[in-house]
């Protein structure tokens, strides 16, 4: 005797399929020359087309994407869209660090100022939303700031940000600020960042509780002399 299939079995199921091949047509070959990247689907429908496994849905977001990367130069890319589908892959596995790390040491490595700010601010607005997991895509985004834009102010924002926001942070990103600070030359701030840390009492290992010590005294040398 042939058994039913229950309905709660099929219709996700069915769901699934016809999600899948929705994605399917809306994308373009991926080796398709020169093929342009294609909005990012919803995530609902990413979920849908792995059947219900969101991390996996993820990943596939991210190798879809990553297809198009080494296919075309980073430059002819519309970073509008990269930074969907990174949002994408974000909103489907929070707990995830390749989407960050895949705007800061992938995209951000393009040579294009305007392109490397908009996964700067992609970066910036990951963090607001859990600086404890995401204060280290925060430190690379300072770093991008300093040494590919050389614009100190957005590197110290970015550093400012891990201090101020992530606590749980390692001491070296926490003390990131103050040597932008010293870089810009604003060495009153600097000082004055390097007391505040001294005070938060968040700094707890002797070694760097000396060594915020000594810097500064260096600090406070260094004003006195000028």
């Amino acid at each position: 005797m042939r058994r039913r299939v229950p309905a709660a079995v099929v219709v996700p199921l069915l769901a699934a399929l016809a999600a899948q091949l929705a994605l399917h047509r809306a994308a373009p070959p991926l080796l398709a020359a020169h093929a342009p990247l294609p909005p990012a689907p919803p995530p609902l429908l990413l979920r849908l087309a792995s059947l219900g496994d969101a991390p996996v849905a993820a990943r596939l977001a991210l190798l879809y994407l990553h297809a198009y990367d080494t296919g075309l130069p980073l430059r002819e890319l519309d970073y509008g869209r990269i930074v969907q589908w990174l949002d994408a892959a974000l909103a489907l596995d929070p707990h995830s660090r390749q989407p960050l790390l895949a705007a800061t040491l992938v995209y951000g490595a393009v040579p294009d100022a305007a392109r490397v700010r908009t996964m700067i601010g992609f970066v910036e607005r990951a963090f607001a939303a859990d600086p404890a997991e995401r204060w280290p895509a925060m430190a690379q985004a300072a770093l991008l700031a300093r040494h590919r834009l050389h614009d100190m102010a957005l590197a110290r924002r970015c550093a400012q940000a891990i201090r101020v926001r992530a606590p749980n942070a390692p001491a070296w990103a926490r003390e990131l600020e103050i040597f932008i600070l010293q870089d810009m030359n604003e060495l009153d701030s600097a000082r004055a960042v390097t007391g505040a840390l001294l005070e938060s009492g968040t700094v707890t290992d002797p070694a760097e509780v000396r060594f915020l010590e000594r810097r500064l005294k260096e600090l406070e040398q260094a004003g006195a002399a000028r």
